[in-house]
């Protein structure tokens, strides 16, 4: 044995031995939280970890490195997995699959811990039905600029909206800047239904609130509102479940919500120390979700009667790319968020002039998927700067390729 190495933690727990190995390293520097803090917080609120991430084929996403580098996301379960973890093999568009983890007890919550992974990224399917989703996601994404009461504001339209069509929304902190709501649905619709029915009540909610919430997809086209994400309901696409833990330095949780709660409850209140004992105290605000399965019927006949939403305007040169009605120009493509902040310092520095002139939503910084991690796009909307101080198009600060050395079907169709 390496003396240097300290020793694993074997714990029993749900009638299965589970290998912690060092248990004492320090995850979250500023609070302290180790390791073996995090399983302990997930053993803690296992119950309801488990109703938002159990029995579903789920995303690994792995931080190796520690909360301030880049993680790596894992679809395939590792080899050497235990026989308390189940596996389901997930089919994607690009035409890959994989046998991806399903976990279904306390036991493959600290498993997954130990490799690495912070939050839990399910898909909306049970392990059971791979094609039939059961669970429709609202992601509520504010555009820099927006404060929280937005959000807040914003939610409760979605509520109204989710009501009117005979739909029961759970809300919960996503543990970063935004809300999430959940909605148990019947496992009858495929996902092109499900995403359909997820627009449909994104563009209503902007109907019924417009200027405070958008259904925009394209990012520069939104300003400072708060954008209702239904695209996390495409295939392929996961969210951070019930519970999860996030890469924020306090260790912030994804906590699930009372209505009643949501006006008054900041997302900073939720953390990997406090979320146990109001769990111990007051269970999961989310026990009933499972029973409270509703139909997309009346979204998708409301889908119906919208019609088509409005597409992007797409180059006349044959390519099919989408034209932005946005003056854009890219500044960057980083490997990490912090190489495209640096970037975006370098322009702002060589472009002083018209900073002034920026609004908050004008910077855009993307996180985009890549073959098994994200990567960063910088672009700037130039829309508040007069046409004549326009700063042009210029070589790129950066050049990140994520494709190199890769082939399809590995990678996306431009």
């Amino acid at each position: 044995m390496n003396p240097s190495k300290p020793p694993a933690e074997i714990l029993e727990i749900a009638g299965h031995e589970v290998r912690i190995s060092n248990p004492d390293k320090v995850v979250f520097p500023e609070p302290g939280v180790t390791k073996l803090d995090l399983v302990n917080y997930y053993l803690a609120v296992a119950e309801g970890a488990l109703r938002g991430a159990g029995g579903r084929p789920m995303v690994l996403k792995r931080f190796p490195k520690g909360i301030d580098a880049e993680p790596f996301f894992q679809k395939r379960v590792p080899e050497n997995h235990p026989g308390f973890i189940d596996t389901a093999t997930l089919h994607y568009s690009s035409g890959t699959s994989a046998e991806e983890t399903v976990i279904r007890d306390a036991a493959g919550l600290a498993w997954v811990v130990n490799l690495g992974c912070l939050d839990l990224n399910p898909h909306p399917v049970r392990a059971e039905d791979l094609d039939h989703p059961d669970e429709l996601r609202v992601d509520l994404d504010p555009m820099p600029g927006v404060d929280w009461s937005r959000i807040v504001d914003t939610a409760y339209v979605a509520q109204e909206v989710l009501d009117d069509v005979g739909l029961v929304g759970w809300p919960k902190t996503s543990g970063s800047r935004g809300l999430h709501i959940l909605v148990r649905i019947a496992p009858h619709w495929s996902y092109r239904e499900v995403r359909l029915a997820a627009e449909t009540l994104a563009r209503e909610v902007e109907n019924r609130a417009p200027g405070l919430a958008t259904a925009k997809w394209w990012k520069e086209e939104r300003g400072e509102s708060v954008f209702v994400d239904f695209n996390q309901n495409a295939k392929d696409r996961t969210v951070a479940s019930a519970y999860s833990v996030r890469s924020r330095p306090d260790a912030r949780v994804s906590t699930p919500l009372t209505w009643e709660e949501v006006r008054s409850a900041r997302p900073e209140q939720f953390t990997v120390q406090s979320v146990p004992a109001r769990f111990a105290e007051s269970g999961d605000p989310h026990a009933g979700i499972d029973d409270a399965a509703g139909s997309l019927d009346r979204l998708l006949a409301l889908a119906a009667e919208l019609g088509p939403a409005e597409k992007a305007p797409r180059s006349g040169d044959g390519s099919g790319r989408r034209v932005s009605v946005m003056p854009l120009i890219e500044v960057a493509r980083t490997k990490t968020k912090p190489e495209a902040e640096t970037a975006l310092r370098e322009w702002k520095d060589r472009h002083a002039d018209v900073v002034s002139l920026l609004h908050p939503a004008d910077v855009l910084i993307d996180g985009m998927r890549g073959s098994s991690s994200l990567w960063y796009r910088v672009r700037i909307n130039l829309q508040h700067v007069p046409e004549e101080r326009r700063p042009p198009q210029e070589e790129l600060i950066a050049d990140y390729d994520p494709w190199a050395g890769k082939e399809w079907p590995v990678r996306p169709v431009s």
